[in-house]
C-alpha cells in the first residue's frame, strides 16, 4: 500500500492535508516535524508533505526536521513554512517579507511548462496565504513557477529531484483548484490510490486481537453516537463475547436520550448496560465555570466510573484481575484539537481538551483501545455501514462527549440543564419536521451565562438568551454555518421563547470553523 507521510510543523490545517489525501484514497499519517529520521524511514513513505506552521524560520524555537529527509530520494511537497524550511535547508535564502501576506491572495504563473502545474492552471489564480517570511533566493536546482501580486515567490520546483513547494495552503477551500495541486503531486510521485476502509477494518481487528490477547475482556464507553457505536462494533468482531458496553447516564444528555440509546442497541448484538451516575456528575461539576475544568472533571469522573464498573464486571466473569481494557470512539479531529500527535512533542497548539483525549487523568488503571483514532467522521460512518451498524445510529448528529455541560456556559446546574434540554428538544424536533436535520452536520442550543431584558404579557422579564448553532461539514475540521430560511428561524425562536420557561431571547451563530470551533466550549 502506498503511504504518504506528513511532517507537522504546527499548522492547524495539517489535518486538512491528511483529509485531502484520504479523499483521494491515499493512506497517510502525521508525525511531528522533529520525528526521528529512523522512524520516518521505518514508515516507508512513498512521498512526504511538509506542513505549514505558526512560526518564523528565524524564531529561536523554530521547528526543525532532520535535513536527511531531503536525501531520501522521495518526492516532497512543502507548504508555507514547509516551503521556507525546505529552501533554507537546501541552501536558499529566506527573509522577512516587506509585505506580510494573509488571506486571499492572487498569484501569477511565470513558468507555463511547470511540472507541478497542468492544463487546469490559469495565468492568475486565487490562493490562501498566511506568512510573514518569503524565499528570496532559490536553492540550487529549483526554478520559480509563480509569484504573488507583491512579487513574493509562491511556487518553486525541482522536478529532477521531485521537490516542490507552495507558499500558500492548497488544503483549504479558498485556494482555487487546491486539490489539483495534490493530485498532480501524487501523479508525479507515482502514488496510487489504494487506501480502502475494508482493509482498515481487517487490519484493526488483527491489531486489537494482538493488543488485548486471547483471554482479556474489555469494556466500552458507549455514548450511542456514531463514533463509540462503530468502535464497539469493530471491537466486538475482534473479541467476540469479550466486550461489555456501558452507557453512562451523566445527567448531561439531551431529553429522552438515554431511553433512545438503549432502544437503538436492543438488536445490535452488543451487550449494553446503563449506569445511572447523574448525581455524581452534577455534584462534581458544582461551582465549576471554566470550560477546560469542566471537560477534565467529566473525563476524570468517566474514568473513575469505568474503573469501578470494570471491577464489578470482572467479578461476573470470575477473573482474578479487573477488566484492563476500555474502548473509546476517539477520532483524528479529537486528537489534533486536544494535543499534538499521540504521545509526541509536536508543535500544534491545543485548542481544547476533548474529555476522551486531553481530558483524561494522567494516571488511570484502564488501558485504552481507540480503533478509530486515525479516521475522520465521514470515514467512520462509511466503516459503520460496512460493519452493519444500524442507520438510526449512523444518521445521528455528532454530540460532544462532555454532553450539555459544554453547551451550558458557566455552571452546569440541574435547573440550567433542564432549560437547555427543553430548548434543544424543540430545536431538533423542528429541524426534523422541516426536513433540514439531514442537511446539517451538527446542531444544538447553547445556554448563555447572562440575562437580558424582555417583555412578556406587558411585564418586564430578565431571563436567559440561548444561541442556536447549526453547521455543515465533511469531517469536523472545518465547518460553515447553515443558511436557514428566515421564516424557519423565526418560528424556532418563537416556540422556544413561548414554551421554554427561563428563555426570553434567541440568537443564531453565523461563525465558521475556523476561526470559531463548532462547540462554544
Amino acid at each position: 500500500m502506498n503511504r504518504v507521510l506528513i511532517l507537522d510543523f504546527g499548522s492547524q490545517f495539517t489535518q486538512l492535508i491528511a483529509r485531502r489525501f484520504r479523499e483521494k484514497k491515499v493512506y497517510c499519517e502525521i508525525l511531528p516535524a522533529n520525528a526521528d529520521y529512523a522512524e520516518i524511514r521505518s514508515f516507508k513513505p512513498s512521498a512526504l508533505i511538509l506542513s505549514g506552521g505558526p512560526h518564523s524560520v528565524f524564531d529561536s524555537e523554530a521547528p526543525q526536521a532532520d535535513s536527511k529527509i531531503l536525501d531520501l530520494g522521495k518526492p516532497i511537497l512543502g507548504i508555507c513554512y514547509g516551503m521556507q524550511w525546505m529552501a533554507q535547508a537546501l541552501g536558499g535564502k529566506v527573509h522577512p517579507a516587506d509585505n506580510r501576506e494573509y488571506g486571499l491572495m492572487e498569484i501569477r504563473i511565470e513558468q507555463k511548462n511547470s511540472a507541478l502545474l497542468s492544463s487546469w492552471a490559469k495565468a492568475t489564480m486565487n490562493t490562501w496565504m498566511s506568512h510573514g517570511d518569503e524565499v528570496v533566493e532559490l536553492p540550487e536546482g529549483f526554478s520559480p513557477v509563480a509569484r504573488s501580486e507583491d512579487g513574493s515567490l509562491a511556487i518553486m520546483e525541482d522536478p529532477k529531484r521531485k521537490l516542490f513547494a507552495l507558499q500558500f495552503h492548497p488544503e483549504v477551500t479558498h485556494t482555487d483548484h487546491g486539490i489539483k495541486y495534490f493530485e498532480r503531486f501524487l501523479e508525479l510521485a507515482n502514488v496510487q490510490a489504494d487506501w480502502d476502509l475494508g482493509d482498515f477494518a481487517a487490519e484493526k481487528i488483527k491489531e486489537i486481537q494482538a493488543q488485548v490477547g486471547g483471554t482479556d475482556y474489555a469494556i466500552c464507553a458507549l455514548s450511542g453516537g456514531v463514533d463509540s457505536s462503530v468502535a464497539a462494533t469493530l471491537v466486538e468482531k475482534a473479541l467476540p463475547g469479550r466486550l461489555d458496553c456501558l452507557y453512562i447516564d451523566s445527567g448531561l444528555q439531551r431529553e429522552g436520550e438515554s431511553e433512545e440509546v438503549m432502544h437503538n442497541f436492543e438488536d445490535t448484538g452488543l451487550r449494553v448496560a446503563l449506569v445511572d451516575a447523574r448525581e455524581e456528575f452534577l455534584t462534581a461539576l458544582t461551582g465549576k465555570m471554566d470550560p477546560e475544568d469542566k471537560r477534565k472533571t467529566i473525563g476524570r469522573l468517566f474514568i473513575e466510573i469505568f474503573e469501578r464498573e470494570a471491577k464489578r464486571i470482572g467479578k461476573q466473569y470470575g477473573t482474578v484481575e479487573p477488566i484492563r481494557w476500555m474502548v473509546q470512539g476517539t477520532l483524528y479531529p479529537d486528537v489534533i484539537e486536544s494535543l499534538p500527535p499521540p504521545g509526541r512533542g509536536g508543535f500544534s497548539s491545543t485548542i481544547k481538551s476533548h474529555h476522551n483525549v486531553g481530558g483524561l487523568p494522567e494516571r488511570m488503571n484502564l488501558k485504552l483501545i481507540e480503533p478509530l483514532r486515525e479516521l475522520f467522521k465521514d470515514e467512520v460512518r462509511s466503516l459503520g455501514y460496512q460493519l452493519g451498524v444500524p442507520e438510526e445510529i449512523l444518521g445521528r448528529h455528532p454530540f460532544p462527549g462532555p454532553g450539555l455541560a459544554i453547551r451550558c456556559l458557566g455552571e452546569a446546574t440541574k435547573e440550567r440543564l433542564d432549560v437547555l434540554r427543553a430548548a434543544d428538544k424543540l430545536y431538533i424536533d423542528m429541524l426534523k419536521e422541516s426536513g433540514h436535520y439531514d442537511k446539517i452536520w451538527q446542531a444544538g442550543v447553547i445556554l448563555l451565562p447572562v440575562s437580558t431584558v424582555g417583555v412578556m404579557g406587558d411585564s418586564r422579564t430578565y431571563e436567559n438568551p440561548v444561541a442556536l448553532r447549526a453547521v455543515t461539514s465533511d469531517d469536523g475540521m472545518t465547518a460553515n454555518w447553515y443558511p436557514f430560511p428566515p421564516d424557519l428561524l423565526g418560528r424556532i425562536s418563537t416556540r422556544i421563547i413561548n414554551e421554554v420557561k427561563g428563555v426570553n431571547r434567541v440568537v443564531y451563530d453565523v461563525s465558521t470553523k475556523p476561526p470559531a470551533t463548532i462547540e462554544w466550549e
